[in-house]
């Protein structure tokens, strides 16, 4: 089961018509969304000139079968602590979204499908693997 895990520079290019962002999630069969990045969003909606509008089309998005918000667990907790050590030990922190975003990936065996370059720091056996 191909799972996916869409961060807000990915859901941005889906409503921009990306081909490779429309294709990755028609091949996926389960769609998650974390809760963070539904507050991104909706924060992004409100300072935008086009809230009601962009509120909608998330909404119809996210009833669309195999489409759900992903919420954090204990186990989320976990992992976001261990990457965050691992990050910054490395020296190469990435912004805390972008950790939980990476904990919930690793904790669902899902792919995140992002534009944002500093989730190649993430360096996790179940990350980022296809």
């Amino acid at each position: 089961m191909k799972k996916i895990v869409l961060d807000t520079t990915a859901y941005t290019a889906l409503m921009q018509g990306q081909p490779a962002v429309i294709q990755a999630i028609e091949n996926a069969e389960q769609v998650f969304v974390p809760v963070f990045v539904l507050a991104e969003l909706l924060f992004g909606f409100k300072i935008g000139a086009r809230e009601q509008t962009n509120n909608a089309l998330l909404q119809d998005f996210l009833k669309l079968q195999g489409v759900s918000i992903q919420h954090t667990t204990n186990e989320t907790a976990q992992i976001f602590a261990d990457l965050q050590l691992d990050l910054k030990e490395k020296g190469t922190p990435i912004p805390t979204h972008g950790i939980w975003i990476a904990a919930m990936a690793i904790e669902t065996g899902s792919v995140v499908v992002t534009y944002d370059r500093h989730f190649l720091n993430v360096e996790r056996q179940g990350f980022g693997e296809r």
